[in-house]
């Protein structure tokens, strides 16, 4: 019997899905993120800075509420078009949602948690951002 690497296929629900990452998998999570009013979008692209991704997308919502619709719609669609499982964490507060979809990193505040952390700042050098 032959052992399947299962890293490979390990975040996707369906392993006759399409696969999806780097770049266009990035377009799909901004797309859904426009789809959803997501503010303030800041894209910041990691590679060479870190292992965990490829890119950080740090935005917010405008209450607990959205912050969480935000979230919550992103996986859904990830899932359903992509059969890409994602980790949440956050969403049943609502202040701040991390989704790791695996090559992108997504963050979702509120704007007074978003000020607060300034997560951003880590990542940007000069505090410059790329929307």
């Amino acid at each position: 019997m032959a052992v399947t690497d299962t890293a490979e296929i390990a975040p996707y629900a369906d392993p006759h899905a399409p696969r999806i990452g780097g770049k266009d998998l990035l377009d799909q999570v901004l797309d859904s993120l426009s789809d959803d009013k997501a503010e303030n979008v800041i894209t910041i692209e990691l590679a060479g800075k870190s292992s965990m991704a490829d890119y950080m997308v740090v935005a917010s919502g405008r209450s607990t509420r959205q912050v969480a619709a935000i979230a919550t719609n992103l996986v859904d669609r990830l899932k359903q078009d992509y059969g890409l499982l994602s980790k949440i964490e956050g969403k049943d507060a609502g202040d701040w949602v991390l989704i790791d979809t695996g090559d992108v990193i997504v963050h979702v505040f509120r704007p007074e948690v978003r000020d607060f952390y300034q997560i951003e700042k880590m990542w940007l050098p000069n505090g410059t951002a790329q929307a």
